[in-house]
């Protein structure tokens, strides 16, 4: 075994002169079989070749050189849309993007430069207005990236149009969490605004967005169905369906946990605001302020309806 070891491949086709030219021109799968005749005697040889066909085999079954038509056509699910129709969503659409970034502009602007909107509430409102102004930005490129436009996009740009959508969407949701959250501290301590600090508010902005970026990025990052089409969606034909009910458990988990919390503020300040009606010594101070925990709380739900 220890000569065998030596062998020398430019040898073996002389020793064994047919089987060797018999081998060497099969397809690329019986290739395998002639590695494991010459390197049968040497084991890091041997495991050497297993690993790059191996390798060779999962990049031919992966498709991250096709364009969109390819997953589409495999879909069944590509309806061409008409293109008078597609330009009317195209101009009404982006009539309203526009007046939503400008809106939540106006919004961020009105925070930054009035000093009487410097609370934990208000920044967090801006930023609700942030993630709004992206989710903006994200429908004008998919209505300019729709319709005919889809087949023809690569692989990247379908991530980067999906993935702007997923990205705005979660941080709105998670945003509104997170004022539900602040409001709930307010309320519960009885008063306007939270005792929460400029930089446990940075943090909690940077965990939204961080939380956010990485649900929108997830699939680009290799969760997805470009390397095993039987698992493609066809909602969306390179996303997976695992990650589409992750995504969509996970958003679904915190719309439910910001209503029960709202919930629990309605109850509370309604039972709270009983109390000190039936109580005619309270100050009128007092008595104002459940009504303006309310209205602050009526202001989030009122943008949750516009989400």
């Amino acid at each position: 075994s220890t000569n065998a070891t030596t062998w020398n491949i430019s040898v073996l086709p002389q020793a064994w002169p047919d089987k060797a030219v018999k081998l060497r021109n099969e397809a690329n799968l019986k290739e395998s079989f002639v590695f494991e005749h010459i390197c049968k005697y040497n084991l890091k040889c041997f495991l050497s070749k297993i690993s790059t066909y191996k390798m060779a085999q999962e990049n031919s079954s992966c498709h991250y050189n096709e364009t969109m038509q390819f997953f589409y056509n495999r879909s069944g699910q590509r309806h061409s849309l008409d293109k008078s129709l597609l330009t009317l969503v195209q101009v009404v659409g982006s009539i309203f993007c526009i007046f939503i970034l400008v809106a939540n502009c106006m919004v961020i602007a009105a925070v930054i430069t009035n000093k009487r909107f410097h609370y934990p509430f208000y920044y967090l409102l801006a930023n609700l207005a942030a993630s709004d102004f992206l989710a903006g930005i994200a429908y004008v490129y998919l209505m300019f990236n729709t319709g005919d436009v889809s087949p023809t996009l690569t692989i990247s740009e379908y991530f980067l149009r999906q993935g702007l959508l997923d990205i705005s969407l979660s941080a709105s949701l998670a945003n509104l969490l997170v004022i539900a959250l602040e409001r709930y501290i307010s309320v519960m301590n009885w008063k306007v605004h939270s005792n929460l600090t400029k930089r446990r508010v940075t943090l909690l902005i940077i965990l939204v967005w961080s939380i956010s970026v990485f649900m929108g990025a997830v699939p680009s990052m290799g969760w997805n169905c470009i390397c095993n089409l039987d698992s493609c969606s066809q909602m969306a034909p390179i996303f997976s369906r695992s990650y589409l009910v992750f995504w969509s458990v996970s958003n679904m988990v915190i719309f439910v946990a910001m209503v029960a919390i709202y919930m629990r503020i309605y109850a509370y300040v309604k039972k709270k605001t009983t109390m000190l009606m039936s109580h005619t010594s309270s100050s009128i101070n007092r008595k104002r302020t459940p009504i303006k925990l309310i209205k602050t709380v009526m202001v989030v739900l009122g943008k949750c309806c516009l989400e």
